[in-house]
């Protein structure tokens, strides 16, 4: 068959908007792989970006490291991890998961509904197009969030009930976010070097005496074994984890990023009944409350360690001033909302 030389021109373009047209390949990290809920939920995201002109092609991960080096090396247009990894692309998101950022005290006792509430707000927030700037890093855009529920200090021994008795304790801190090993180093305790494939196996053998873990990852991970009859889950939230999507915005339409964001902004209230089940899952007994006075402790031990951990630059300072403007929106009777110190960061 003969096309003639305006036959290849047109045969040219046609090529050109296939390969326009290709299939994003997304990473997609979850503990559980291709069989997690998270997963689940990217299945929907995927049928819903169609509508955008993306078709997209999952891979599951169950090592976020793998996950994330694998977009960053160019092998996944876009990736899904939780804040700690995705805080090398977009510092200001990735501020999102540090020492409680979103958790609000009042009268003393822990507000969880209200912490969430902080959370939903900042998401709304940068899922609005005025953030777009914030949320792109060269050709990085964060393109969507969602919860997967607080931290909890889960511990071996109930004993471990203050701040005072967390002294000389192993606690595991994660290699790739150095804030957590500068924070237990300044209340006294020891920090084991872990990554998210084995921080729950040291805590089952004995390793570490305490892990901080959402409830989501409660019996996919055996936490049971390590609790045994003396251990507890501490029901004040160190922070509220984050799954975060990242993408390389040279492979997507214009605009792509915040028709995204928009979408996971929707799916919130979808998140959070999945950490409500999973909370519910675990048995009362389990459960461990602070007192007034050391709840109130471990608020202002948090402030200061992240505060001081922003000074070494370990944070990023305009992730932080609008999470406390957000948190002082949801609770401005608390004390510190009084003070100029995020405010007066440069």
């Amino acid at each position: 068959m003969k096309f003639g030389k305006f036959g290849v021109a047109v045969w040219a373009v046609v090529g050109a908007i296939g390969s326009v047209q290709a299939n994003q390949k997304f990473c997609v990290y979850d503990m559980l792989g291709a069989t997690g809920d998270l997963f689940n939920m990217t299945k929907d995201y995927a049928v819903a970006m169609q509508r955008n002109g993306v078709t997209i092609e999952l891979k599951g991960y169950t090592d976020e490291r793998v996950a994330t080096e694998d977009f960053r090396t160019g092998q996944c247009d876009a990736v899904i991890a939780t804040a700690f990894r995705i805080r090398q692309f977009n510092a200001v998101s990735g501020s999102i998961d540090t020492l409680g950022s979103t958790t609000i005290v009042r009268n003393g006792k822990i507000d969880i509904a209200a912490s969430y509430d902080v959370v939903r707000k900042l998401i709304q927030t940068y899922a609005s197009p005025a953030a777009t700037k914030l949320m792109t890093e060269g050709n990085y855009e964060v393109s969507g969030m969602i919860p997967i529920g607080a931290a909890y200090p889960i511990l071996n021994d109930r004993r471990i009930n203050t701040i005072e008795a967390l002294a000389g304790k192993r606690i595991a801190a994660f290699d790739h976010d150095k804030a957590q090993a500068v924070m237990i180093q300044r209340i006294g305790a020891q920090p084991v070097s872990a990554d998210i494939t084995n921080f729950s196996t040291k805590f089952n053998n004995g390793a570490v005496d305490m892990i901080a873990a959402p409830t989501l990852a409660y019996k996919p991970l055996e936490l049971a074994k390590g609790i045994g009859k003396n251990g507890a889950i501490t029901r004040f939230p160190i922070m509220i984890l984050t799954y975060q999507m990242v993408i390389n915005k040279t492979k997507f339409p214009d605009g792509f990023g915040l028709k995204s964001r928009e979408y996971w902004s929707g799916q919130f209230d979808r998140a959070m009944q999945l950490i409500k089940q999973a909370d519910a899952s675990i048995p009362p007994a389990t459960w461990m409350d602070l007192s007034a006075e050391n709840a109130y402790k471990y608020t202002l031990m948090l402030r200061e360690s992240r505060i001081d951990i922003t000074q070494k630059g370990l944070y990023d300072k305009r992730g932080l001033k609008v999470i406390k403007k957000i948190r002082c929106n949801v609770n401005p009777a608390d004390p510190e909302c009084t003070t100029k110190s995020e405010e007066d960061w440069k």
